[in-house]
């Protein structure tokens, strides 16, 4: 199976829980649902949940066991994306195509979303099927993560850099925690859902997530030069018109890959450290740095 063939598969899996767990319902609140549902189900590659569901296999453990793990990811993942939408934020009227959640159901509501998704992302990865030990450090790893000293830290560091000229080592910090930490999140909650979550284990997790999300950040930097609106599905050129200090500006394009391809191989290099089959997470870690192509 190609890695766009597993991919669609895991979307599949994905999706159906999200319609079993959050079917659309007639409420007097329905409409935050009705956002919510309209961002979590808009599409993407969802490679967040991709490899929450890869590194359980990795170490051993079943689809099954990781799938609320998963979705809960994807959860925080599309919360922020909503928010980040936000005109108080990047102010963007795509996403994956298609209006941003503000722009078909208003700020307000956009706004209860995100929050409702955040909140509720918790609730799924306290009620999953798996034990409560392991769904406690599961709650852990989101939380630390996805908060102050993680996702949040990150976007607070970008928008301090719109005033400012920040050096590469700041960028990285900043990049590690916008992006990276929800991939190390993903890796580290793939391994204790099958009950693999020894310190070197996650050591090795945290390690793959944290070269691959400066890498991916990197990638992002240089489509936003080089691709098109309708190939993203969102828009492009934000980062140059908004006075942004990327990789690109830094660097330049060819530099800027080159360094987004030896932090690939250094995910790569953790991935060695693992037993298991890693043939499917080694393709997923090369398609991510050639999706510029």
């Amino acid at each position: 199976m190609s890695i766009n063939q597993k991919l669609t598969e895991y979307n599949r899996l994905i999706e159906d829980r999200i319609n079993l767990l959050y079917p659309s319902e007639k409420l007097a609140y329905s409409k935050v649902l009705d956002a919510a549902r309209y961002s979590l189900l808009n599409g993407g590659k969802r490679i967040r949940p991709a490899i929450v569901l890869e590194f359980c296999k990795l170490c051993g453990g079943k689809e099954e066991d990781a799938l609320d793990f998963a979705v809960a990811l994807e959860m925080i993942h599309t919360y922020s994306l909503i928010h980040d939408d936000l005109p108080c934020m990047d102010n963007d009227d795509l996403r994956r195509g298609k209006p941003s959640c503000h722009k078909a159901f208003g700020e307000d509501i956009a706004l209860l979303a995100g929050d409702t998704l955040l909140t509720e992302a918790f609730f799924v990865v306290a009620n999953s099927a798996v034990s409560n030990d392991k769904a406690l450090k599961a709650v852990s790893f989101l939380a630390s993560n996805a908060g102050l000293h993680g996702m949040i830290g990150g976007q607070v560091l970008d928008l301090v850099f719109e005033d400012m000229s920040p050096d590469a080592a700041q960028l990285q910090d900043m990049y590690m925690r916008k992006t990276g930490a929800l991939l190390i999140a993903a890796a580290s909650i793939g391994c204790i859902a099958a009950g693999k979550d020894d310190d070197n284990t996650l050591k090795s997790a945290a390690k793959y997530g944290y070269n691959l999300g400066l890498a991916f950040q990197i990638i992002d930097d240089i489509l936003d030069v080089t691709s098109d609106e309708k190939t993203l599905g969102k828009p492009i050129g934000s980062d140059g018109r908004n006075g942004k200090t990327t990789f690109v500006t830094i660097y330049g394009l060819d530099r800027a890959f080159a360094i987004a391809a030896q932090l690939t191989n250094y995910a790569l290099d953790a991935l060695d450290e693992f037993d298991g089959d890693t043939s499917s997470l080694y393709e997923l870690t090369d398609y991510l740095l050639d999706r510029n192509k």
